[in-house]
């Protein structure tokens, strides 16, 4: 199973970035995604899920409303929509998904948001 981020960088707040997780080594189409975050000092937290068609999508309260979770099965890619971006977002953010009862994580890619 392997996991990899992309896509973030330096914004400003109010700005927007779509982060990507490229999956690979599992049948990613039967496996529900989800993003987590950690920002420095603070402990790694749920953000957003996604289940294995899409239909089902699930929230942090701090990110509802303007983060989106989707993903492309014919590319084994999940993606995380990011608008309105605020200080507090400021974090290492990674995907996630648990095979055969483990849990795999990517090394995660660093969002900025600052003036």
């Amino acid at each position: 199973v392997q996991l990899v981020e992309s896509g973030g960088g330096l914004v400003q707040p109010g700005g927007s970035l779509r982060l990507s997780c490229a999956a690979s080594g599992f049948t990613f189409r039967n496996y529900g995604m989800s993003w987590y975050r950690q920002a420095p000092g603070k402990e790694r937290e749920l953000a957003a899920s996604i289940s294995s068609a899409g239909g089902r999508r699930n929230y942090a309260d701090s990110v509802k409303g303007r983060f989106t979770i989707s993903r492309d099965n014919a590319k084994n890619t999940v993606y995380l929509q990011m608008n309105s971006l605020k200080l507090e977002d400021t974090a290492v953010y990674y995907c996630k998904v648990n095979w055969g009862g483990v849990d795999y994580w990517g090394k995660g890619t660093l969002v900025t948001v600052s003036s």
